[in-house]
């Protein structure tokens, strides 16, 4: 490794320990570390920097119980938000309890790492009691330490009324359970539309090409009387409107990935409303460094770190978890570094944000958007 990047490593771990307690932006964060995780040679300089902060990765989707892969959250000082969805487009998505008990077993065996968002069936959403079901169903799972709850982008993009009218996230038969959320002081984490290559011509270029080959599905270019992603989103600004009192973090930064200044409009008006960075952080690497640099520091209470990794029960274990520290490492040097990553088959200079904007970012955030997460296991 390169001299300059070992001695910015270090200054990072040293900055950290020198920051303490002292000017956390939120009194309700569990606070941050004051002591730096064991030496470990098998981790790189810039994992050891990104393990200091004790980060937390606010969206993944882990439903495999492998030791190996809580040493991993141990050997990082990780903790993760273990998400669940259902789709009925995938077979191993469309029931809600397997999803449940395997994420919940997983929780339970990190001891600390790892923290549930649970989510409700919306294929249910014309049944008469959909709304007291679906509370008494989320109730349940807040007994059992759920952090969040998830919708997803089949509200507003799949499923509809009998009418043929598409179902939106601000759809009435959704209200109570928001409410029901709000009061139990937990988040509803909202994927809602996708990026906007999901309706422009395939473009092998993009970081989304492969996604949408791979699942046409969900590929609107090719399914024009879908609604468009405006119309979505509009229906999540009404929703953020009428619930005030909800946290809201906008999953894979909130859908607005290539317009920062549409997502500053947004933290401006809704002060319930924040975004993760979720399978997106390449959208910053596209952009004007300096702007994206600028734009994160303005916003830096905003942005929860996040990357949609896997841990499925059919995998490799041992090849997930290669790809989620390569991950980890490509994103940390992207944002605490001037250094440049690859992506993509190309190449992009670092950020280099400041100290305590990583702290936010990697921590703090999720420690206060996403309450019941305790920070440091």
């Amino acid at each position: 490794m390169k001299g300059s990047r070992r001695l910015f490593a270090i200054a990072m771990i040293a900055a950290v320990v020198g920051l303490g307690t002292q000017g956390l932006w939120h009194k309700t964060s569990a606070g941050f570390p004051s002591e730096l995780p064991a030496s470990n040679s098998a981790l790189s300089q810039d994992l050891q920097a990104f393990a200091a902060l004790n980060p937390i990765d606010t969206h993944t989707h882990v439903f495999k119980n492998d030791p190996a892969f809580v040493e991993m959250l141990r050997q990082l000082h990780l903790q993760v938000v273990d998400i669940c969805v259902v789709n009925d487009l995938t077979p191993r998505s469309k029931g809600l309890e397997p999803q449940l008990d395997n994420a919940l077993s997983v929780v339970r065996s990190a001891k600390g790492y790892a923290w549930l968002c649970t989510t409700f069936d919306p294929y249910r959403f014309d049944q008469p009691d959909f709304s007291e079901r679906a509370m008494q169903q989320l109730d349940k799972n807040f007994a059992e330490g759920a952090v969040a709850v998830k919708i997803w982008k089949n509200i507003g993009m799949e499923i509809k009324r009998p009418d043929g009218q598409y179902v939106m996230p601000d759809d009435p038969v959704f209200e109570g359970i928001y409410k029901d959320i709000a009061a139990h002081n937990k988040t509803l984490i909202a994927h809602l539309a996708e990026p906007d290559s999901c309706w422009q011509p395939p473009n092998p270029k993009s970081g989304d090409y492969s996604y949408y080959q791979e699942h046409p599905e969900w590929y609107m270019y090719r399914q024009p009387d879908h609604p468009s992603k405006a119309t979505i989103l509009a229906a999540r600004d009404r929703m953020l409107a009428n619930n005030p009192q909800l946290r809201v973090v906008g999953a894979h930064l909130g859908s607005m990935e290539t317009d920062l200044d549409e997502m500053g409009r947004h933290f401006d008006h809704y002060p319930n409303f924040a975004v993760d960075t979720a399978a997106r952080v390449h959208y910053f690497m596209l952009q004007p460094r300096d702007k994206v640099r600028a734009f994160l520091i303005k916003y830096q209470d905003r942005i929860l770190y996040g990357t949609d990794l896997e841990v499925l029960q059919e995998d490799n274990t041992e090849k997930d978890l290669r790809s989620w520290k390569e991950t980890y490492e490509r994103d940390w040097t992207f944002f605490s570094t001037d250094h440049t990553v690859k992506y993509n088959g190309n190449t992009y200079q670092g950020i280099s944000l400041p100290a305590p904007v990583l702290r936010k970012i990697f921590h703090d955030n999720a420690v206060y958007w996403i309450p019941g997460i305790m920070g440091k296991p």
